[in-house]
């Protein structure tokens, strides 16, 4: 015995004309968030004086090691 499954085709069509929505409307928010990074210096949080922040020359104090010394 087997059992058929009927699938409508309005179905069919509104589940890809949902497919095509949700892909649009994702791309262009997507493309609208991508478009709004900003890449900087970054701000310090609320009740930090800016003297007290960490600046990018204490940051680069430290150095990672490539571990050529161990061979």
């Amino acid at each position: 015995m087997g059992l058929v499954v009927v699938i409508s085709l309005p179905l069919i069509l509104f589940s890809v004309l949902l497919g095509f929505g949700c892909y649009f409307l994702g791309r262009s928010r997507g493309r609208r968030e991508a478009h709004a990074q900003v890449f900087g210096a970054p701000i310090p949080p609320p009740g930090v004086t800016v003297d007290s922040f960490p600046t990018m020359t204490q940051h680069t104090k430290h150095i990672k090691h490539d571990n050529s010394a161990n061979v």
